[in-house]
């Protein structure tokens, strides 16, 4: 499950200036938003709901409660906890968080049609990598082992989840990490590195835009891992936004080409140096 640490000369001022600025920063925590708590503790105050985003073409109930999701997936080891409450921060005991994301190239569990670095086609019909569930504990944590995700064109990196009770869906949205820590591992790892430079960033991914802070996750290191925290507050009233995904392949798969960004997000071209660094590093100006 360890990704190849091995790292190639520095060739670019891009990474130089990121390295610089990341050296800086540190990569202790990297993230928008404080990291949420282990113990859910009721609050006067309501918490900000978080966001509904849209749910994507690759979901399907996998039908495996458990922690570990890795499944022999290579990457860099995460930890992923979850804290789900209301707006009063009551832990919402029994509830399950479904969570899945693609892997390191970039490609979904149990979908034909996917296009990986190389242009060629890929299917994982049959596969149920990084896909599980969790209850709810009584302290609103639900925890899951994985890898950390790559990424594939038209958007940033991130993580889907549900929050499901019963039959019905009261949240569907995703979590997003940050660009720093991202960067650094899809330029400096063999099992994330691309030919393609990734051209969309949290700050220009239209579904980051549209959810604002509550989606964005707090990223810490630990002994073996990173371990990512975000806490999602729920009405336990609610219902999830419903959608339905034509059936084939998922968007892209008919062009020989990776999924392009969802409808209604415009592709951006990849940026490079200084500017990149601006967009990536916070309170970096290029």
């Amino acid at each position: 499950m360890s990704a190849n640490s091995s790292q190639p000369p520095s060739t670019s001022r891009r990474r130089h200036l990121l390295a610089v600025a990341l050296g800086g920063a540190g990569l202790a925590t990297l993230s928008r938003t404080a990291p949420a708590s282990a113990q859910a503790l009721p609050t006067t105050a309501p918490l900000p709901l978080t966001a509904q985003t849209t749910e994507g073409p690759y979901y399907f109930d996998a039908g495996k409660v458990r922690q570990d999701i890795t499944e022999g997936q290579s990457g860099v080891p995460l930890e992923i906890r979850f804290t789900v409450v209301d707006v009063h921060g009551r832990a919402l005991t029994g509830k399950r968080v479904d969570l899945w994301h693609c892997n390191a190239a970039g490609v979904y569990s149990g979908y034909a049609g996917q296009v990986d670095d190389h242009d060629q086609p890929v299917s994982t019909r049959g596969q149920t990598f990084l896909r599980g569930s969790q209850p709810v504990g009584a302290d609103g944590a639900a925890t899951f082992r994985t890898v950390y995700p790559g990424w594939y064109e038209g958007r940033a990196t991130h993580l889907h989840m549900k929050v499901i009770d019963g039959r019905r869906t009261l949240l569907t949205t995703q979590c997003f990490l940050p660009d720093a820590l991202s960067e650094y591992l899809y330029t400096q790892l063999p099992a994330y590195r691309r030919k393609r430079l990734r051209e969309t960033l949290n700050s220009t991914d239209g579904i980051a835009l549209q959810a604002g802070d509550t989606v964005f996750g707090a990223v810490r290191e630990a002994k073996g891992r990173y371990i990512a925290t975000l806490m999602l507050v729920v009405d336990p009233a609610a219902t999830a936004p419903r959608e339905s995904f034509p059936p084939g392949p998922p968007p892209g798969a008919s062009t020989g080409a990776p999924p392009g960004p969802p409808p209604g997000q415009r592709a951006h071209a990849a940026i490079d140096g200084d500017a990149r660094v601006a967009a990536i590093v916070p309170g970096i100006r290029s």
